[in-house]
């Protein structure tokens, strides 16, 4: 079966998933987290992104970014997967395949579910254990909107300034937002209200569901 081409428009965001070949560990140690990050950084001034959100998990990595007319998404990925499979392989002697299939990239509706999986993602670590608070896992943005941390690779959600008046305001309602994991559905193209999902399947001229892979079940006669 042919592959379905990337969904890419200017203005839109995009929740990017990125798994290790067999969900094998992409990060061993500290110094993998911050090469990573720092090719979000070296790419950045050739593709002109806005980076919201990010969660570096020990086998696959989340991110929530926003396309300008300068970026080419499908570049984009390939060169940070590319380079950093340079830079993995040369560290440990690593051989085979190293990512799973294609990145996954789902179009996110620029209303409340921005900051919803935006939140959703950051809390991947606390789901799978590593750690009980998401402040304490250091490889995601979750600080950047809690505690004021700096980082030279993040753009502010805009409806973060929304939130709230003042700073402090902002950071302790980010922090107590309720994520309804039900709506997060990793499975579609989009992600939103009824309308945008109506109006993403009538611009691209596809459907929200996305078929799995595999051969297709037999139909019963």
């Amino acid at each position: 079966m042919p592959r379905i081409a990337r969904l890419v428009a200017d203005d839109l965001v995009f929740h990017i998933l990125t798994r290790g070949n067999n969900r094998n560990v992409v990060f061993l140690d500290e110094m993998d987290y911050r090469h990573y990050l720092s090719l979000l950084a070296l790419y950045r001034e050739e593709h002109s992104f806005l980076l919201y959100h990010y969660c570096l998990m020990p086998n696959h990595i989340h991110m929530i970014l926003k396309v300008t007319k300068d970026t080419n998404l499908a570049k984009l990925m390939k060169q940070i997967n590319i380079s950093y499979v340079y830079h993995f392989k040369k560290k440990y002697s690593y051989y085979g395949h190293f990512w799973q299939d294609r990145y996954k990239s789902l179009i996110i509706d620029k209303d409340e579910y921005l900051l919803m999986c935006g939140k959703y993602i950051e809390l991947n670590p606390v789901k799978a254990g590593l750690v009980n608070d998401p402040k304490d896992y250091p490889y995601s943005s979750y600080n950047f909107y809690v505690n004021d941390v700096r980082s030279a690779i993040l753009h502010k959600n805009p409806l973060y300034e929304d939130m709230a008046n003042t700073d402090k305001e902002r950071q302790a309602y980010y922090k107590d937002l309720i994520i309804e994991t039900n709506k997060i559905n990793l499975n579609r193209r989009f992600l939103g209200s009824k309308y945008f999902i109506n109006m993403m399947e009538h611009q691209f001229g596809i459907t929200n569901r996305q078929r799995r892979r595999g051969r297709p079940r037999n139909e019963e006669k």
